[in-house]
């Protein structure tokens, strides 16, 4: 999977590979040059006494180290380039692609596992490709280059660099075993600590109301210490590799210079041949820990890259069409064909065989008891989920034919839980119409009531915090109204939009909304039967079905569900007034 995630993005920056890789290769040649610069420094300069050819030397030394300064800055910056381009490219992919997903693939996958995924985990494949780019680059040259250098100063001592790697080789293997397992638990962890951290602060209210602070503490506290004490593990394993690595090359340092010093004594190696040897066995096990630091970071990075491939390898259930339409020849028309919804696991399905219709320019109301699929038949409309059998059409074209861009610009919705983003309020409503003018902003206000509380709060340029959480349930759900209207789109969709209204504030509100959607198609989803009674068709939902279907005062005498939605709110003289 980090293969095919490297591969995926990293096209864009062969050159920026291609420089990594010459500079390395240049910097690696120079730090190879150089111990052999210094063995001849002291068998032919020192122990001879000749003066010039030290200073030639050591100045070749000098400008041969320059030239690794250059190659190490250079492959750095390209490196870090290639690193951070590539980390860019792959948060901004996933974030394109969950956008397409429904809110199937979003509850699979859960809101806290997706954030870990687009930030924690990229992040972790990030690192590998930057320490990659600085340092693995030139490891297999210095070690395979320093191995021919080293045979070239001593044959007689190369058994010492087969066996020096081959015991950092299993010490790496055994470590990097270990700690596979871990990583992944590791990444699992996190995503657990981020979902109990989001249903804290999101429910901070429920918990305070309910006096549950000791309990979620505590579950919290749980889930900090997993963290923490698999972070323990994974940290000990780690330190274990730096003494087993430090102890091989003091071990490795000690036989090259006992058994080169017998062979000094017999003349077969000068002093500074054995210097370099040492210089180049150095080069080659410090070549090998750098590829262990990378091997030590591969194990997290493979896991995090098979969580960011497997959103990417999740496709989403709501396609868009390989021959999308985008013109569509009415405006503001609804018909559902023998719609049926399941959920994936569920037991029976939420929506059974719905069918009915919605013409411009009038008023569709929808009730029924909680759980009988009102939400989930709105839904279906602009696309949050795909019907399961039959079709949805907007405008005379089935929903999965249309192009998306098309069906959302037809569509208004008021979502049942009304989000607001961070910003101000006219940043919100221009989401509705990104080049409105100031006019049609308080326009849009003025329409859902919405204008007073806003010009007391400084205007248009007045600060929205992130969910809308600084202003009060009414005033989200009337605010997402105006962004609604700033659409001007010819299908509204409101799903229980005016529950958190008082009743002066809901008249108020419809009688503005009539003269504004009187063109268009309207379908709303209340609770609150004062709402939907003058209503130009009320559907009745039980259980997934429709049982009745017509006006307030029709389905007062033809239909007993609404009958009995109404008798528990209005008295019988209120109810056919």
């Amino acid at each position: 999977m980090l293969r095919k995630l490297v591969f995926r993005f990293i096209r864009p920056y062969g050159g920026a590979l291609l420089g990594v890789l010459l500079l390395q290769a240049m910097a690696s040649m120079a730090s190879l040059t150089l111990p052999t610069l210094n063995a001849a420094i002291i068998d032919d300069g020192v122990a001879k006494g000749d003066t010039a050819f030290i200073w030639t030397r050591g100045a070749l030394m000098l400008a041969v180290s320059v030239a690794q300064v250059v190659g190490q800055v250079g492959a750095a910056f390209c490196g870090a380039k290639l690193a951070m381009g590539f980390g860019r490219d792959v948060r901004a992919g996933l974030f394109d692609h969950v956008l397409r997903f429904s809110a199937r693939e979003v509850n699979k996958f859960g809101a806290p596992s997706l954030i870990t995924r687009n930030t924690n985990d990229v992040q972790q494949v990030q690192q590998l490709l930057l320490m990659s780019c600085v340092f693995i680059a030139s490891a297999p040259l210095t070690a395979g280059g320093g191995i021919v250098m080293a045979l070239r100063e001593d044959i007689g001592l190369s058994w010492l660099i087969l066996a020096a790697v081959g015991a950092l080789g299993v010490v790496i293997g055994i470590v990097v075993g270990f700690m596979t397992p871990l990583f992944r638990k590791n990444q699992e962890r996190i995503d657990n600590i981020n979902r109990v951290l989001r249903e804290q602060l999101t429910g901070i209210r429920v918990i305070r109301a309910f006096i549950r602070e000791p309990s979620e503490r505590k579950r919290f506290r749980a889930a900090n210490s997993d963290l923490m004490t698999l972070g323990f593990k994974i940290g000990t394993l780690f330190s274990l590799i730096f003494p087993a690595v430090n102890l091989i090359l003091n071990l490795s340092t000690v036989g090259v210079m006992w058994f080169g010093g017998h062979r000094i004594d017999t003349g077969d190696l000068q002093i500074g041949q054995m210097q370099a040897f040492i210089q180049y066995l150095m080069q080659i096990l410090m070549s090998v820990m750098m590829a262990t630091m990378m091997l030590m970071m591969l194990p997290r990075a493979q896991v995090c890259a098979r969580r960011i491939m497997e959103v990417f390898n999740t496709p989403s259930s709501v396609a868009e069409p390989e021959h999308p339409i985008t013109e569509v020849a009415t405006k503001g028309h609804i018909e559902f064909k023998n719609v049926t919804y399941h959920y994936p696991g569920a037991e029976s399905p939420v929506l059974k065989d719905v069918s009915f219709a919605v013409e411009p320019g009038t008023v569709t109301a929808i009730v029924g008891a909680t759980g009988s699929g009102k939400t989930t038949l709105v839904n279906l409309i602009p696309r949050l989920a795909d019907a399961t059998s039959g079709s949805v059409l907007v405008d005379g074209v089935d929903v999965r034919q249309l192009d998306q861009d098309v069906l959302w610009a037809h569509v208004g919705l008021v979502p049942q839980k009304p989000y607001l983003f961070s910003g101000t309020v006219a940043s919100n409503l221009e989401y509705g119409k990104p080049d409105a003018s100031a006019d049609e902003m308080w326009t849009a206000l003025r329409t859902a009531a919405a204008e007073s509380f806003v010009r007391e709060r400084g205007g248009l340029e007045s600060g929205i915090a992130q969910g809308g959480t600084d202003v009060s349930g009414g005033q989200r759900q009337r605010l997402s109204i105006a962004r609604a209207l700033m659409k001007q789109p010819d299908v509204y969709v409101f799903d229980d939009a005016f529950s958190a209204l008082d009743v002066a504030t809901d008249a108020q509100v419809r009688s503005a909304l009539a003269a504004e959607t009187k063109a268009a198609a309207v379908l709303i989803v209340a609770q609150r039967i004062t709402s939907i009674r003058d209503a130009d068709q009320i559907l009745v939902l039980d259980e997934g079905r429709i049982v009745g279907r017509g006006t307030h005062i029709e389905l007062l005498a033809d239909c007993p569900t609404y009958a009995e939605i109404v008798a528990s709110q209005l008295s019988a003289e209120e109810a056919t007034a």
